[in-house]
């Protein structure tokens, strides 16, 4: 099996710094990022949580480590499911990518996550996580939404 990455792009009628807020922000991230906030402190090397509320209970439903940090153009983190029966080691996390770059109307997002092919159930996850071909699509659509208002 070769590599297995989801990636989507949007162009976004905003700016750079505006689409990074709205990665970043937890009023924004609420919005699309099923009702989760980021908890970190945006350093290489930290915790990033994805905290929400789930019947009643806030729990955590993504965990993983900031990668790599370079406001406003790209962002890189590692995420695993600590709700799911897999082991929670280093290899088999995934690491999501975000890009921007100014264009001449606006700002390109472009998101990628993988590598599927080098961790536990990485095809099953895989095929989840693409959804039929939209992959990040429907939260980019909300992203570019909130972005743009």
């Amino acid at each position: 099996m070769g590599e297995l990455y989801v990636r989507n792009s949007i162009n976004i009628d905003a700016s750079l710094d505006k689409v990074w807020d709205v990665l970043t922000k937890s009023e924004y991230t609420k919005q699309y990022m099923f009702n989760c906030e980021p908890i970190t402190d945006w350093n290489v090397g930290s915790d990033l949580l994805w905290k929400g509320t789930y019947e009643g209970q806030t729990m955590v439903f993504v965990k993983g480590k900031i990668v790599e940090i370079n406001p406003p153009q790209k962002l890189v983190y590692t995420t695993i499911d600590p709700n799911s029966s897999m082991e929670d080691k280093p290899e088999n996390y995934l690491f999501v990518t975000y890009e921007l770059k100014k264009e001449e109307k606006g700002t390109l997002l472009k998101v990628s996550q993988g590598d599927y092919s080098t961790v536990f159930d990485g095809e099953n996850r895989y095929k989840h996580s693409y959804n039929n071909g939209e992959g990040w699509m429907p939260i980019l659509n909300l992203i570019k939404d909130l972005a743009e208002k």
